[in-house]
């Protein structure tokens, strides 16, 4: 072991020892995770929820809001001076002003400070008269789910990584252009960085063109969403098929290998190490509703997907990650499927039961690493209303918003959800091309108009449960 790993842990383990000592003497902290594939919603869940706590007439089924022992709620300075900060005041004016519209999504590691007075007890409470109110800060880290996704990486070599691509590419969207352009390449032969640059990019076009089409899996993440690593040699490979003979120095494949081999070392791992070893708390948002519009492929992509995230979440499967979290480990994760304000709310149970089918082997592995879980669907803000309308002889429960793309309003009666996921569950594992028996709509609605009472954080289903799962047993 080099000096350098040795001083790295000895550091990290005193930091650990200081964030404890000041959990435990001075003002506690929660450090919550927020994540999830692209569309899920992240920025949204978060702008809504540090409202609705700042705001809590809308929060009952958060007990520390509805008993009075939250008395305020106010923004801080984040404690990382490196990391960027959350821009939630810009969120909320996206989607509460005059013309409300969605903030732009996530695109990078960000973080928000929220800090909140809390009386033990409550209003009346005897304990809170005793020994009075507490500061309790609330540090909500922003990431892309698709990092995470890139954990997996971790454990595979790229002629293994590079095998499992393709054989996924040849049923995605994007796969023919990438496999064409794939066709030109000898990677036995003199590397070229030209060529290089012309297959990564092609890559990325066909990583971009899966998840428009609503796959999940689409790593390595940087790929999509590369920041200041925007052209640099980390993020210039793509899979290559093996070849058959030994790869001299200087050729392609040997130079993608390497490329792969730093991308795991240099992006990958400082991303666990810098951000995610001091999460405590995690939720991991899902459209689920978008998946099972695209079709059987795109669920089944989405389950594998969420068994990959849950890997990150079982340290001692992966032992250099067990290193990184020194014993510390996720205590709460909670498995939101977003947008449940596209459906009438009789549909709500069966969004959770698919939630948690989705999530069961996912769901298995994070049991087992000791994080309590749970399920359910939510909507971080509400954008439609619901109604019951009549068409021959029948009713139907739709529910009514703006749509995104023409600005008209509109009745949707997206379909029932089967009270079986398994008929969803099936079909996706089978492989199939399409739903035999039903046709799942979902539309893009728009932010509603807003009229805020005094009090008021913007409306949401259930945003005040997925709170008290997360954090009611610290404002106690």
């Amino acid at each position: 072991m080099r000096i350098g790993d040795i001083a790295d842990g000895v550091t990290r383990g005193v930091e650990g020892i200081a964030a404890s000592m000041s959990e435990t003497f001075l003002e506690p902290v929660i450090r919550l995770g927020v994540t999830g594939l692209s569309r899920a919603g992240k920025t949204v869940f978060i702008t809504s929820l540090v409202a609705n706590l700042m705001e809590r007439g809308r929060m009952p089924q958060l007990r520390a809001a509805a008993s009075g022992a939250i008395s305020a709620a106010y923004l801080q300075p984040q404690p990382d001076n490196t990391v960027p900060r959350f821009d939630y005041e810009t969120h909320l004016a996206a989607l509460t002003g005059t013309d409300p519209h969605w903030p732009e999504s996530t695109r990078a590691v960000s973080e928000l400070r929220l800090s909140m007075k809390v009386r033990p007890g409550g209003i009346g409470g005897l304990l809170g008269a005793v020994t009075g109110p507490r500061t309790v800060h609330l540090d909500i880290v922003d990431y892309p789910g698709e990092w995470l996704l890139d954990l997996a990486l971790m454990e595979r070599g790229y002629a293994e990584w590079s095998a499992d691509t393709l054989a996924r590419m040849r049923e995605r969207p994007g796969g023919v252009a990438f496999a064409a352009a794939l066709a030109l390449a000898d990677p036995g032969g003199k590397f070229d960085e030209v060529q290089a640059q012309g297959l990564a990019a092609a890559f990325t076009d066909a990583l971009q063109a899966a998840r428009e089409a609503g796959f999940s899996d689409c790593t390595p993440g940087r790929f999509l969403l590369p920041g200041e690593l925007a052209g640099s040699p980390v993020l210039t490979f793509a899979p290559l098929p093996e070849p058959g003979a030994a790869t001299p120095r200087g050729s392609l494949w040997r130079e993608m290998e390497r490329r792969y081999d730093a991308y795991k070392a240099e992006v990958v791992k400082p991303f666990f190490r810098e951000h995610f070893s001091r999460i405590d708390r995690q939720v991991v948002l899902v459209d689920a509703l978008g998946a099972i519009h695209a079709g059987p492929r795109a669920v089944e992509d989405l389950r594998r997907a969420m068994t990959e995230i849950l890997g990150a979440f079982r340290p001692g499967r992966n032992a250099w990650l067990s290193q990184l979290l020194l014993g510390r480990r996720v205590e709460k994760i909670l498995f939101a499927a977003t947008k449940a304000d596209h459906l009438h709310h009789t549909q709500h149970p069966r969004l959770t039961a698919i939630i948690q089918a989705l999530m069961r082997d996912a769901r298995r592995r994070a049991d087992f690493a000791g994080a309590e879980t749970a399920a359910m669907a939510i909507a971080a803000l509400r954008a439609t209303v619901e109604e019951t309308r009549s068409r021959g002889g029948e009713s139907y429960d739709c529910v009514r918003g703006t749509l995104l793309d023409t600005g008209r309003e509109a009745a949707l009666y997206p379909g029932e959800l089967p009270e079986d996921p398994g008929q969803l569950l099936e079909a996706a594992r089978d492989g199939a091309e399409a739903w035999l028996d039903a046709e799942y709509e979902v539309m893009r609605f728009a932010p509603a108009r807003l009229t805020l009472r005094p009090g008021e954080g913007p409306p949401h289903i259930r945003l005040d449960k997925a709170a008290e799962f997360l954090l009611g047993d610290r404002l106690r």
